[in-house]
């Protein structure tokens, strides 16, 4: 279907206000203007229960930050809650807690369920490994000591949109291979899964879709050590040899999106594996809708498509 109309508008008007693009900037002004561009573009997030920050350990020595999100009903029940481990997009080099409040607030009190927001460290500051490693130790962290927060650890769903959605992807299959715990979900929103940019839907959408490919390809530039880590699965994970015995995925995808023709590949490899995996794509959205609430109703609606899904992940009838 076309672009939706109220996406086409902002699209017009953010390309008529001339405001610098994303990748002629500093990381550092990126992230500034990346979040103050969320006060304007997404509705604020329901109240919760609670939102905590806490510390995470890194495997090097460092921690960071994360936010707990606890749903009204953990103030009525007694007992853990499941929990969903989040991890922002920005591709490795913007976006943190703030910027993804009100989805993670939203999916909290929709599911309900407890939503840990992981501040993983960004590039160009700490290139890749760092973020593979930081959403490793998150999971490992909720994992071992969750139960302080009373996070039920057997019911731990992984998520993310975008780079975060690489993460999570990522983080999926490292489980399988070091045999730990597999999650019970992977919801993976417009992933990056891919060596090297150039399908069909990369080529359509390369300019005036909102993610573009000077961006892209600034923020990998900024995350990547060099070329080689492209081939590394971690980065891309449809270099991954093998995915099977992974947890159940929900794939959301875009149709005005440069990374649907790769969200769409990992999809089909995931069945191939043999693992339950839905599909949805929707229609007349770019890259990053779900962040848009103050644009389309579609952000809502995919909100409450997610939690959906996390709810039967979690209180399976």
């Amino acid at each position: 279907m076309p672009l939706n109309p109220d996406l086409a508008a902002f699209l017009e008007l953010a390309e008529a206000g001339e405001r610098p693009a994303m990748h002629t900037l500093t990381p550092e002004k990126a992230r500034m203007e990346y979040d103050a561009s969320t006060q304007i573009l997404d509705v604020p997030g329901p109240p919760v229960g609670s939102a905590t920050t806490i510390r995470i350990p890194c495997r090097d020595g460092q921690s960071i930050n994360a936010r707990l999100y606890s749903p009204v009903e953990f103030m009525e029940k007694t007992g853990s809650l499941p929990v969903l481990l989040y991890f922002h997009g920005g591709g490795y080099c913007i976006g943190g807690l703030d910027s993804h409040d009100s989805l993670c607030r939203s999916l909290a009190a929709l599911t309900p369920c407890c939503v840990l927001n992981v501040a993983y460290r960004l590039a160009p500051e700490y290139r890749f490994p760092t973020a593979v490693y930081d959403a490793q130790d998150a999971y490992q962290w909720v994992l071992s000591s969750g139960s302080e927060y009373n996070l039920d650890a057997t019911r731990l769903a992984v998520g993310g949109d975008s780079a975060g959605g690489a993460l999570a992807a990522g983080l999926t299959i490292a489980a399988h291979n070091e045999n730990w715990p597999q999650p019970v979900r992977q919801v993976l929103l417009y992933p990056c899964t891919s060596v090297w940019q150039n399908t069909e839907s990369h080529r359509r959408f390369a300019q005036g879709y909102l993610l573009e490919a000077k961006t892209l390809q600034w923020m990998f530039t900024n995350y990547l050590r060099t070329d080689a880590d492209r081939a590394d699965w971690r980065f891309a994970p449809l270099q991954a040899s093998d995915l099977g015995n992974l947890a159940p995925a929900f794939l959301v995808l875009a149709e005005y999106d440069p990374l649907l023709d790769e969200g769409i590949a990992y999809a089909e490899k995931l069945k191939a594996a043999g693992i339950s995996t839905q599909v949805k794509i929707y229609s007349g959205m770019t890259h990053d809708f779900a962040r848009l609430g103050n644009i389309v109703s579609e952000a809502d609606q995919v909100r409450k498509d997610i939690a959906s899904e996390l709810a039967n992940a979690f209180y399976p009838r």
